[in-house]
């Protein structure tokens, strides 16, 4: 099957969507699938306001519209709400062609801690974007029931992998720092929460990976903290080994891919028990949730590592994306007419 994904976020951001796309393209083509990607580079962009890491494609729609007529994909799948997404539904919806679309985070939620809008403001958008849509792909049953009750009711389930032959348990002393040591893995932005983490006593010491728009400010608030960049995958999997706990303080994810690769490499979590943690453990011992994040950190400390190892063996990208390529909607194999968007 020609499969064309249409994605907003690429390279060279650094965050669970990517990854996703990533592992399932790659899964997609071992299992024999032919895969086109549209993304932003090679469209002119100009950065997000407020995240100047996420590049946003201008006038892509033309560009857009003459790259899926060449590729005359068997199914197409738009990743993200963003201008290449936007233009690739106006093509679908023009020339009648069936489509599906993934709900990756929770952009209504990420829209107001950022802006102040208002989430019914939001909402009305994604049932407006994703309403033609075949197939909603939402990552976990809390997400779909949400979405089904801000009035979306063509939800299916694409769950998440983790690639257990990088992500394992491994000898790391790569954090030279006291122990225990509590690890914070993601963006450093608003809606992920971080300060929650900074701002509690724990023993030992704290690391954060990654970057984004807080980097400055939390730098300056929290000048004892130790701060590493954005990793390789080879080298973020030494330093989850290295770690005693994962913190995962964000109330907002849908997922949390660093969640299964905390776990994978043999770091239980500690997080509250909200969307994500709560579909990604379950009842599983490989983590702890309590309202209290700074007792959730305290009773993960107790977890062997072999129990975080074993939860995370129960995710595997080949499963997530067969179940990604059922939910596909063939496109009609008569010759459709482009029409030029604007």
């Amino acid at each position: 099957m020609k499969i064309m994904i249409i994605t907003d976020a690429w390279d060279p951001q650094v965050n669970g969507v990517v990854r996703t796309l990533k592992q399932t393209r790659a899964e997609l083509i071992g299992m024999g699938h032919e895969v086109e990607m549209i993304t932003p580079n090679g469209f002119k962009s100009i950065p997000c306001p407020t995240y100047p890491d996420i590049a946003l494609s201008l006038f892509p729609g033309k560009e857009v519209a003459r790259r899926i007529k060449a590729f005359a994909p068997d199914a197409m799948h738009i990743a993200t709400e963003g201008p290449l997404g936007l233009s690739a539904r106006a093509y679908a919806v023009k020339n009648k062609l069936p489509f599906s679309t993934a709900y990756h985070t929770r952009f209504p939620e990420y829209v107001k801690a950022r802006t102040g809008v208002p989430l019914a403001i939001t909402y009305a958008f994604i049932r407006w974007f994703h309403g033609p849509s075949m197939a909603v792909m939402a990552p976990t049953i809390v997400v779909k029931d949400d979405l089904e009750k801000y009035g979306l009711n063509n939800v299916v389930l694409w769950s998440r992998g983790v690639d257990l032959d990088i992500f394992k348990v491994q000898e790391s002393k790569i954090l030279n720092s006291a122990h225990p040591i509590f690890l914070y893995v993601g963006r450093v932005a608003v809606e992920k929460n971080i300060n929650a983490f900074l701002e509690i006593d724990l023993p030992g010491s704290k690391w954060v990976v990654g970057d984004g728009p807080a980097m400055a400010g939390i730098k300056e608030k929290y000048p004892d903290i130790n701060y590493l960049g954005v990793l390789q995958q080879h080298e973020l999997a030494k330093v989850y080994a290295a770690a005693d706990v994962f913190v995962f303080p964000s109330k907002t994810d849908t997922f949390g891919l660093v969640l299964l690769e905390a776990m994978a490499c043999g770091t239980p979590v500690a997080a509250y028990p909200v969307t994500g943690p709560i579909d990604v453990l379950g009842n599983s011992p490989a983590g702890a949730m309590n309202e209290d994040l700074r007792e959730a950190c305290l009773q993960a400390l107790k977890i062997p590592r072999e129990v975080a190892r074993a939860h995370a063996e129960k995710f595997s990208w080949r499963a997530a994306s067969e179940q990604f390529a059922n939910h596909l909607k063939p496109v009609p194999s008569t010759e459709v007419h482009v029409t030029a968007l604007a």
